[in-house]
C-alpha cells in the first residue's frame, strides 16, 4: 500500500527534525527513503511553500516528493491528488494529523494515519529489550575451592 505524506506536518512531529532548519525537507526524505527500502513501500511526501525554481516533483528512489508553490498549500495537493486517484484511492495510506486532510482522505476511502502513529510505528519503533549481558564469572575465593574439591572427592568414591 503507497503513502501519501504530508511532509510539513510529519516534519513537525519528528523528535529529531525542526521545520526551522534549512534542511529539514532533505532530512525528511532521507528518513523515507530508509523507510520505503525497509518496508518495500512507495511514498508520495508534499510540501508547502516552494522556493521559485524549486522543480515541482522530484524522484528519489522509492519517494517522490512534491513541492507545491505558494498559490496552494499541500493539503490542497494531496486533497487533489486523492480526488484524482478516485477509487484507487483506498489503496493508499495517508499520513497526517491535520483534520482537513484526514477527513478528505476517509472521504476518498483512503486509509488515515496520524504522523505520530506513522513516527512510532516505523520511523522510531520501540526497540526490542536487549539480553542483559552476564556480568563474567568472579574467580573462587581458597575456601570455595576447597569446598568443591571435597564435594567432587566424595562423589568420586
Amino acid at each position: 500500500m503507497p503513502y501519501i505524506i504530508d511532509g510539513h506536518n510529519l516534519i513537525g512531529k519528528l523528535p529529531n527534525v525542526s521545520l526551522r532548519e534549512i534542511d529539514d525537507e532533505d532530512r525528511l526524505i532521507e528518513i523515507l527513503q530508509d523507510f520505503c527500502h525497509h518496508q518495500r513501500k512507495s511514498v508520495e511526501v508534499y510540501f508547502d511553500n516552494a522556493p521559485a525554481g524549486t522543480p515541482r516533483a522530484r524522484q528519489y528512489g522509492s519517494v517522490t516528493a512534491f513541492f507545491v508553490r505558494s498559490n496552494k498549500t499541500a493539503d490542497q495537493a494531496i486533497m487533489e491528488r486523492l480526488r484524482a486517484l478516485k477509487k484507487e484511492a483506498r489503496n493508499y495510506t495517508v499520513v497526517s494529523s491535520d483534520r482537513q486532510v484526514q477527513k478528505a482522505a476517509h472521504a476518498n476511502q483512503a486509509t488515515v494515519m496520524a504522523s505520530e502513529t506513522f513516527i512510532a510505528q516505523f520511523i522510531f519503533p520501540k526497540s526490542k529489550p536487549q539480553l542483559t549481558q552476564e556480568k563474567p564469572d568472579q574467580p573462587l575465593d581458597p575456601s570455595e575451592i576447597e569446598d568443591w574439591l571435597k564435594m567432587f572427592r566424595q562423589k568420586n568414591k
